[in-house]
């Protein structure tokens, strides 16, 4: 794992893509920062992180996916391997917020942002972004975030978060072509809230009840409504509300 560390910069994703446009990076490359001015979230949202206290970073992944239609595998991955990482550091009552917010009870503790691009000779390049709430223990304008230190009540090293994450990574990539099916399926057991009604918003501003009944394999929301039907939504038509 080649790691670059920088003490500010406006966006990791932004950076390593940048630099993977000119040079020809090592796979699971992976850039850290201790302040992010322009963090990018989930449909252009802002992520706010405290300078110096959370895990800020990004990291390569090429040569594993090859189709735009399981661009979504890739969430999948990651967003489980930093599910185990925290489960080994004893982080409780973790569950994935669709598509890949990372919760612990029902705060959101981290995110992920996955921009992927199609280069000229068909290969899928991705960059993913994590941000990790890990010693932040403001979040007075944040009524719905927390951190790792709120909720365990001590303090971590989060230099050594990056390892220990990429490794988990890189185990899954391995064995997707034996163990996707199992992955899908603990993805979707640790989906955040599914299979109990609960409100959500649509883009015209409606709001209605619906449950999770899983994603579909490009990743779209899969909905019970109250007429009986399943609807399926991608992440810019449907907003949770919790």
């Amino acid at each position: 794992m080649k790691l670059i560390k920088l003490d500010a910069i406006d966006s990791t994703n932004d950076f390593l893509k940048a630099l993977s446009s000119h040079d020809e990076l090592d796979n699971f490359t992976v850039v850290t920062a201790e302040n992010q001015t322009k963090g990018k979230g989930q449909m252009g949202s802002k992520w706010e992180s405290e300078s110096g206290k959370n895990l800020i970073m990004s990291v390569l992944v090429k040569d594993f996916l090859y189709d735009n239609e399981q661009v979504f595998n890739i969430s999948i991955i990651v967003s489980l391997a930093v599910i185990k990482t925290l489960k080994e550091l004893d982080i409780p009552d973790l569950s994935i917020k669709w598509p890949n917010d990372i919760m612990s009870y029902n705060k959101k503790i981290g995110g992920i942002l996955i921009e992927n691009t199609i280069k000229s000779d068909g290969r899928i390049v991705s960059v993913v972004g994590l941000g990790l709430n890990v010693n932040q223990v403001n979040f007075e304008f944040l009524p719905n975030a927390s951190s790792m230190a709120v909720i365990s009540g001590k303090s971590y090293d989060k230099d050594v978060l990056p390892e220990l994450i990429i490794e988990k990574i890189q185990q899954k990539i391995e064995s997707w072509q034996t163990k996707s099916t199992d992955f899908w399926k603990k993805y979707y057991n640790t989906l955040f809230r599914k299979g109990v009604p609960m409100p959500f918003k649509n883009l015209q501003n409606q709001n209605f009840m619906g449950i999770i009944q899983g994603v579909s394999s490009v990743g779209k929301l899969q909905v019970l409504l109250e007429d009986d039907s399943v609807s399926e939504f991608d992440i810019k038509e449907i907003q949770m509300l919790y």
